[in-house]
């Protein structure tokens, strides 16, 4: 027999099995509790517990949950705002610039058209312009077939009125040396016997009014409408005439071409 077989042992039985119970409970906060025992093996076996104590869901940490799963669906939706108006203010853009487009195009319409009626403004102002060259020629021709030999009477106002070339022109003067347009004029038919009225505008009155393609040596050439005129002289043949002109030129004879007159009288 072994010196050792009288004491006894102390080993604790083996398991041959495990057995497991969940035991869950709330004591002042929620712990669970995790048993584990042995489930298979000789029924005097010491069970053996083990305890897990499992985190506390509280109504805070609930609420900052949902305050969450909130704000997640709140940028969410921010997104797709943005992304609609992003969409809005691209239509927007492209609405405008077509918009444009058709405003720059209809702005070059009415400039085109625009161009076009002046130059067609512009060609009917030159063909009248043209239309009035020929209409002067006209009246030019008939001046210089007008007589053109000064007898008599009129020969003797023209001789005057050569004899004044050179003469100053001076508003109201009367000569002998200086002259406006009408006392020019009034002077040259003194000679002859014939008193005319000082001023322009009576001198267009006088005598008889002719026209200006049947004009004779000595009749009174005026500027400006019958009783209103503005300027007189006195026509001395072959498209010219004589008069106290302005006080740059003085007394001078010059083409009717280059100054037609509006009307004449005959007082001769």
């Amino acid at each position: 027999m072994s010196h050792t077989a009288h004491i006894p042992s102390h080993r604790k039985p083996r398991r041959s099995a495990s057995k497991m119970a969940i035991r869950a409970g709330v004591a002042g906060g929620f712990l669970s509790t995790i048993a584990v025992a042995g489930a298979a093996g000789p029924a005097n076996a010491e069970p053996v517990t083990e305890t897990i104590e499992m985190p506390l869901l509280t109504a805070d940490a609930v609420t900052a949950v949902a305050r969450s799963a909130e704000a997640t669906q709140q940028v969410a939706l921010d997104l797709e705002l943005q992304a609609e108006l992003q969409a809005q203010e691209k239509a927007a853009a492209a609405k405008a610039a077509k918009a444009a487009k058709t405003a720059k195009a209809e702005a070059d319409r009415e400039a085109e058209a625009k161009k076009k009626a002046e130059a067609k403004k512009r060609a009917e102002a030159a063909a009248q312009e043209r239309a009035s060259r020929d209409s002067e020629r006209t009246s030019l021709s008939a001046y210089s077939s007008a007589g053109s030999t000064a007898t008599g009477s009129a020969a003797t106002v023209v001789a005057f009125l050569k004899a004044q070339l050179g003469d100053a022109y001076i508003m109201g003067a009367t000569g002998p040396n200086a002259w406006d347009c009408s006392s020019l004029v009034q002077a040259a038919y003194r000679t002859v016997g014939i008193d005319l009225p000082r001023v322009s505008q009576d001198q267009s009155l006088a005598g008889t009014q002719v026209g200006t393609s049947n004009l004779q040596v000595g009749d009174i050439l005026y500027w400006g409408g019958a009783g209103s005129a503005y300027h007189t002289g006195v026509y001395i043949g072959d498209g010219q005439y004589l008069d106290a002109a302005n006080p740059s030129k003085g007394v001078v004879i010059q083409d009717l071409s280059g100054y037609p007159a509006s009307g004449a009288v005959r007082v001769l």
